[in-house]
């Protein structure tokens, strides 16, 4: 136990060394001119920072697949190269990024109906907002994402997926197909896939799983994030779609080493892969009503949540900053030396996080924004953080745009503390005999999906 505390206390000088020691890392804008040594050199100092806190806080440190790992990395990185480098590769994702960007358009003439006047057709200008344009999108993509599930067009991306996770990783056939899922699916819907292997599951499997669901996005939250950051531009859209598409195929090898760094499998395990073969519905229209309502609910969630978090987040700040950071002085301390008007939330997470940005490889003008995005992330949820990155986004309050790519790829997963309770409810009402290992996992699990979704943001970044 103390040799633990001590690494782990070794590590977080490690970590807060740079802050220290560079400050002009924070304070002088770099500009963002493709790859070079300095990013290459960054992002590798990240992936070692990250690989080290994995091993700090593993289970067990000697039963570590470093042969998993590294070729978990590879695979990351072909990826990487294939999608923003190899032209042939970038044009069939751009593809089908227009392909998404598309179907995300037709949400809109499905509000444009519900929300316009019956007098003139029109929509009215205070309903374009946040309520209206970005959460319908979720509704529409989960009945989308029932029906291609009911048609089994889904489950044909996911095996060919996870049969190539299997051969490269050399992973059990349900970690596979799991990892694979959560490309396509949710937290909660991917475990359905692999629903006769989780009775089965070893501990190392279980916490592929999760980390897999903590890692990842869905379909229509993630349609969601391209609306929001690519606003009414269609290029913006094509650009953030991309980059959201990438992170969620890239952080599927991440879960995976992540969950491995952290939970090594140390038993037997059954490598054959078989998808369940249980439809969302008796046929094509019940899976659309089954997607409708599920996405329906998960619409109010994001919404009820974001409207609660923005509301403590006030609180909290008035508190800070109207009263101890008013009385104290903090206030205009705070306003001569650094971007922020007042002792703040965003400040405390900002200054918290920047020296793990600035390791990452991040531009030294941008790190403690983004350092402010991860510790949203992190302690509130993605779907906030992103919400965030926006509103900076437009306000042009980033110094280069790699800061926002980055950004955009950090905050690519679920990995936020509500996740936990999602996924013990959730996967525990198929297996409740596993619900005592699902707690336990729980917390560890936000550390891998929260590692994963670092791994890709590092391995784009040097590329940037």
């Amino acid at each position: 136990m103390r040799a633990r505390v001590a690494t782990l206390a070794g590590l977080t000088l490690f970590i807060l060394i740079p802050a220290v020691a560079f400050p002009q890392a924070v304070n002088e804008p770099i500009k963002s001119t493709g790859l070079s040594f300095e990013g290459v050199a960054r992002g590798i100092l990240g992936i070692i920072t990250l690989i080290v806190i994995g091993w700090a806080i593993s289970d067990k440190r000697k039963s570590i697949p470093w042969p998993l790992i590294f070729k978990g990395l590879l695979l990351q990185l072909i990826l990487a190269v294939l999608v923003l480098k190899v032209p042939a590769c970038a044009e069939v994702f751009r593809w089908v990024s227009r392909a998404f960007v598309k179907v995300i358009s037709f949400t809109n003439f499905g509000a444009d109906f519900l929300f316009s006047s019956f007098v003139d057709g029109t929509t009215h200008y205070s309903l374009l907002n946040f309520a209206f344009r970005i959460l319908p999108t979720i509704v529409f993509f989960s009945a989308l994402t029932a029906l291609l599930y009911y048609l089994n067009v889904l489950q044909k991306f996911v095996y060919a997926f996870g049969w190539l996770m299997q051969r490269t990783l050399k992973i059990s056939g349900a970690e596979s197909l799991a990892a694979a899922g959560n490309v396509f699916l949710g937290q909660t819907e991917s475990p359905l896939l692999v629903r006769p292997y989780l009775g089965g599951m070893t501990r190392s499997e279980m916490m592929c799983l999760m980390t897999g669901g903590m890692a990842t996005i869905a379909g229509g939250v993630l349609a969601s994030y391209i609306g929001f950051l690519g606003g009414d531009d269609p290029e913006q859209q094509l650009l953030f779609a991309q980059h959201l598409l990438t992170a969620s195929l890239m952080s599927a090898p991440a879960a995976v080493v992540a969950a491995k760094l952290l939970v090594p499998e140390t038993e037997s395990y059954r490598s054959d892969m078989e998808l369940d073969k249980a439809k969302m519905g008796s046929n094509a229209l019940e899976a659309i009503s089954n997607g409708t309502t599920d996405g329906l609910k998960l619409a109010i969630n994001v919404g009820a949540m974001l409207l609660v978090f923005t509301a403590f987040i006030y609180m909290a700040n008035y508190i800070l900053g109207d009263w101890i950071g008013s009385l104290t002085g903090l206030n205009q301390l705070i306003s001569e030396n650094s971007n922020y008007d007042k002792f703040t939330m965003e400040f405390m997470v900002g200054y918290a996080f920047a020296p793990i940005a600035w390791l990452m490889g991040v531009p030294g003008a941008d790190t403690v924004l983004v350092g402010q995005l991860i510790g949203e992330k992190a302690i509130l949820n993605e779907f906030y953080a992103y919400v965030t990155l926006g509103k900076l986004k437009a306000g042009g309050s980033f110094a280069t745009e790699k800061a926002i790519i980055m950004s955009t790829y950090i905050l690519c997963g679920f990995a936020n503390f509500a996740s936990i309770g999602i996924q013990i409810g959730g996967i525990g009402a198929l297996v409740p005999e596993k619900r005592g290992m699902l707690a336990k996992l729980g917390f560890k699990a936000l550390i891998g999906g929260t590692l994963a979704s670092l791994f890709t943001a590092v391995l784009v970044g040097m590329f940037m």
